[in-house]
């Protein structure tokens, strides 16, 4: 009889698919996006996705794919046909688990019963779907292409498609926006009962259009913004959802798991103009341009924006930064044991903290933010660096 040997278990790794595609660019987006559907445009850019997977997947054989996704853009409106090749190339490519999380990004105008039976057929069992607001004057503000009365039909289409796993995105802090409109949204979008919510405070990028007339929008104060997400924070919780990150609320069990990737150091690889990865201890985009990536899968170009070595004493400042946005948090032996760095100093800016309300700690010992403490984040975050960056020995050479 053959001796029998345990197949080492191979690493997670999380896919992202960058579709560089819109109806129409909404009035805040700076994220990479074209307002076309040129079919020319559309095909280079699915040859040259796909031969980018097809070399992307030597460089993975000790990985198992575990979450995909597919953002923008406007995945919907690039359609289904398209994301069914990419998947396919994906699968072709990669060992992909059989119980992978496959989300994709959809606005409301673009979801049709043909496109989610298909998608759902293909083995996408996640939904992320764009509604914002219940209002539709406000949505016109923002540039989005929807009316909610088409979101809740779009909702509804994708609960007859099958998905048992849907997201809603929602935004507060719009402008005209009070406290008693947001906490309106909050009820008419629970109404619908998704299984994960995320709500994002309005930002004015630089370059977007809201950033040329800023002064003008009438947007919530500070104090007004903190409430409404407070509010949020509340309202979730007394409906059953656990808030897991600075912004996501889900059902038991329901988290995001592409998106924690992010947030907890795993390894991912991105796909698609202006994608971003940390693969193998090096971190690189890709290059914000269509036709350059395109061009460059082509001919064998350069794609990348930058590539770099991270190294670990950066590491240990985006633990930090990025576990802290979690309730999975920071736990002292985890953090000496993976940087060899003290975490005594870390742990009086925390104590420090606590009695402001601002941090606690788990049953478990592990450091947390609470909803007050996710409001000043960032002040939090800047003590804990110093704290690190004195308590590193390399700054005392």
């Amino acid at each position: 009889m053959p001796i029998l040997t345990k197949r080492p278990n191979k690493t997670p790794l999380g896919l992202y698919i960058h579709v560089p595609f819109c109806r129409s660019k909404c009035q805040y987006c700076d994220f990479y996006s074209l307002a076309t559907k040129d079919d020319k445009l559309i095909d280079g850019y699915l040859d040259a996705v796909c031969d980018h997977i097809k070399e992307a997947g030597d460089l993975a054989p000790g990985y198992k794919v575990d979450t995909i996704y597919f953002g923008g853009g406007t995945p919907s409106f690039f359609g289904a046909e398209g994301m069914a090749v990419i998947l396919t190339t994906i699968r072709r490519n990669f060992d992909v688990d059989n119980n992978a999380e496959i989300t994709f990004e959809a606005n409301p105008d673009s979801v049709s019963d043909r496109l989610l039976h298909r998608l759902r057929a293909e083995g996408f069992n996640r939904v992320s779907l764009g509604i914002q607001s219940d209002d539709d004057e406000m949505l016109k503000k923002l540039g989005r292409p929807h009316t909610y009365s088409q979101a809740v039909s779009a909702y509804y289409k994708i609960r007859k498609a099958g998905f048992r796993n849907v997201s809603v995105d929602l935004m507060y802090g719009l402008p005209g926006q009070d406290l008693q409109d947001w906490q309106e949204t909050l009820d008419n979008v629970l109404r619908l009962n998704p299984e994960h919510i995320s709500c994002y405070a309005l930002k004015i990028e630089e370059g977007t259009p809201f950033a040329g007339y800023r002064e003008a929008l009438n947007l919530p104060d500070d104090d007004t913004q903190a409430d409404m997400y407070l509010t949020a924070v509340e309202t979730l919780r007394g409906r059953g959802f656990r808030q897991y990150e600075i912004s996501n609320f889900c059902r038991k069990g329901l988290i995001s798991k592409h998106n924690m990737k992010y947030w907890t150091g795993g390894e991912y690889l991105g796909f698609g103009p202006s994608a971003s990865s940390d693969f193998a201890g090096k971190r690189y985009t890709l290059k914000r341009d269509l036709q350059a990536y395109i061009t460059g899968i082509r001919e064998g170009g350069d794609i990348m924006e930058d590539l770099q070595e991270i190294p670990m004493r950066e590491r240990a400042g985006e633990y930090l930064m990025l576990r802290l946005r979690t309730n999975v948090g920071i736990e002292a032996q985890e953090y000496e044991k993976m940087f060899l760095l003290p975490f005594a100093p870390l742990e009086e800016v925390l104590e420090k903290r606590r009695r402001f309300f601002h941090a606690t700690q788990t049953d478990t010992g592990r450091w947390v933010l609470t909803p007050k403490g996710y409001l000043v984040s960032n002040d939090i975050i800047t003590d804990l660096l110093l704290a690190q960056d004195k308590s590193n020995p390399m700054n005392r050479i």
